[in-house]
């Protein structure tokens, strides 16, 4: 198929924040291969779109209630606190809770679950949110820089129409927060390949292939140091192609981690720019619906120019771009030869060595013919709501506004932060670009755990460390206290709950009128219509002196 629809997800906050000094995962690399692709005239090709935020119900899909509540409310000053200093939900040094990390996890979930609802109503062939593909995230805690498994939610997203989903992952770690979510099931088949040893997060075995149910649906191509295009393309076309022809996906969702690429601070791979678009443009040629997601990638140079190149191998255009970059606002970021290129290194590749890969290879193949000829599911006509919408228990849209229009001023008013920032460090010889993407001082490969680099200089914050540092969180600290008084930012809401003198659920009204007892076996009995009884006057009128809201949201079960 030479002429595919591509819809493109991107929000301009996203390059807003920052995990903190000395941390390497930087979101900016985001909007610089934004900008190079709005450079390459190539915005104009595709729809492009700004996701809407996920809800904390979008990620309760996957994540645990108590979860996605902690990330609402963590900040830097309640992290040791709300973490048990450290030993729960934010493990280690990889997941620091950075201002506005609940902000970043909304933007880079929505992305994928509007990428993958776009699949869903055949709008788009293709569809790319590269501020996604964070595949750590375990459903009740972060890993590996990651907090919300986007990934997840958009697969769980895909499964509501399409039978058989394949997820590929060649980042050059284990996609383990995926494998791990759908570890049991056929629906789902995940492929990753990853470098396996003393390197994080230390899973992703060739004998890791799924229990129960999804016995060989967990497939791992572990790998060494040094891969080279040739070695890997020699091991993941057979691979893939063996799986489309035997599992026969309805919708594929790839992983780009960006650090398998050569000379990545975190990475170990030799990957060219093209050797790992390869991936991309074997995938379009299936002509299967694809989502193509983000993922690591460190030397945020180099992530640039790959997801910008491999933007327009989803296009079909990557031969008649000029590999010569074109002028952008990050253009002396590039130097010095100011290419869309990543060339290899004189890296040792130990994959052949001693037959290796050859081994591993026929592991994977024995393995894949192991398993029936594309799994069956039932499946059925998908609602156009969720069951608490159908019931009544969302929260009202008018609320839902308000918290809106605070989320669209609170951008504002960081936006405005970050410009004034960035106008200052511009002014400074101290504060240039380049040290921001330096490539001393990488990390150990050998090492279990991640290892961050040692560095100095000014921290990219969201709010400046300087003398307009207290106006400005006076400003946001007021437009947080005016939420606040016009209405509670609660985790769930819900039109149910309980009485204490009925001793029964009832549904509160916003207007006034009687109150009335439900049965939620009734409700969804009958299809949400029914199920309500009339409360006597007199017990209604003394529910209504005693009655008050709980503390707490009433978890009601039928």
């Amino acid at each position: 198929m030479s002429k595919r629809r591509v819809s493109y997800y991107y929000d301009n906050d996203v390059g807003l924040f920052s995990y903190g000094l000395g941390h390497p995962m930087k979101p900016h690399r985001i909007r610089m291969a934004h900008d190079l692709v709005q450079s390459y005239g190539m915005l104009n090709k595709m729809q492009v779109l700004r996701p809407r935020r996920a809800s904390p119900q979008n990620m309760t899909a996957f994540h645990t209630d108590e979860y996605v509540h902690f990330l609402s409310r963590v900040t830097p000053e309640t992290a040791e606190e709300l973490t048990g200093h450290g030993q729960r939900f934010l493990v280690g040094e990889d997941n620091p809770a950075f201002e506005g990390v609940f902000e970043f996890c909304t933007i880079s979930a929505g992305g994928s679950i509007d990428a993958a609802q776009r699949i869903n109503s055949g709008s788009a062939d293709i569809a790319i949110n590269w501020a996604g593909g964070l595949h750590h995230a375990k459903k009740r805690e972060a890993s590996g820089f990651c907090y919300i498994n986007d990934i997840v939610l958009a697969i769980l997203e895909l499964l509501r129409t399409y039978p058989r989903v394949l997820y590929i992952d060649i980042d050059c770690h284990h996609g383990d927060g995926v494998e791990e979510a759908f570890y049991t099931t056929d629906r789902v088949l995940t492929c990753s390949f990853h470098k396996f040893g003393e390197y994080f997060p230390g899973t992703g075995h060739v004998e890791d292939y799924g229990r129960d149910k999804g016995m060989g649906y967990s497939v791992n191509v572990p790998l060494r140091d040094g891969l080279t295009d040739e070695v890997f393309k020699n091991v993941f076309e057979p691979v893939i192609q063996k799986i489309l022809e035997w599992y026969q996906p309805s919708a594929v969702v790839l992983q780009c981690g960006a650090d398998s690429l050569s000379g990545d601070k975190l990475g170990c791979f030799n990957l060219t720019m093209e050797g790992h678009a390869n991936c991309v443009q074997y995938l379009r040629k299936s002509g299967l619906p694809l989502i193509l997601l983000g993922g690591g990638g460190y030397t945020i140079k180099n992530v640039a120019r790959a997801w910008a190149y491999e933007t327009a191998c989803a296009l079909g255009v990557e031969e008649t771009i000029d590999r010569n970059l074109p002028w952008n606002a990050y253009f002396e970021w590039f130097g010095p030869r100011y290419r869309l290129e990543v060339a290899e290194n004189n890296m040792e590749d130990l994959n052949p060595k001693d037959g290796y890969l050859d081994t591993i290879k026929e592991q994977v193949m024995k393995r894949l013919d192991m398993l029936p000829f594309a799994p069956s599911v039932g499946m059925h006509e998908v609602p156009g709501q969720s069951v608490s919408e159908h019931l009544g228990f969302s929260p009202p849209r008018e609320e839902q506004k308000e918290v809106d229009d605070l989320d669209e001023r609170l951008g504002q008013q960081f936006r405005a932060v970050y410009n004034m920032q960035l106008n200052e460090s511009s002014s400074s010889e101290s504060d240039e670009p380049e040290s921001l993407d330096s490539d001393d001082d990488g990390a150990s490969n050998s090492s279990r755990r991640h290892r961050f680099p040692h560095r100095t200089g000014k921290r990219m914050s969201i709010f400046p460390l300087d003398k307009n540092a207290a106006y400005f969180s006076k400003q946001v600290d007021a437009r947080v206290e005016g939420r606040t008084a016009q209405t509670q930012r609660r985790f769930f809401q819900t039109s149910a709950v309980w009485d204490p003198t009925l001793k029964t659920v009832v549904m509160r009204e916003e207007f006034g009128a009687a109150r009335a007892r439900a049965r939620v076996g009734d409700i969804m009995e009958n299809g949400g219509g029914g199920g309500l009884v009339d409360v006597e006057m007199e017990n209604a009128s003394q529910a209504d002196d005693d009655w008050r809201e709980p503390d707490v949201p009433i978890s009601v079960e039928s």
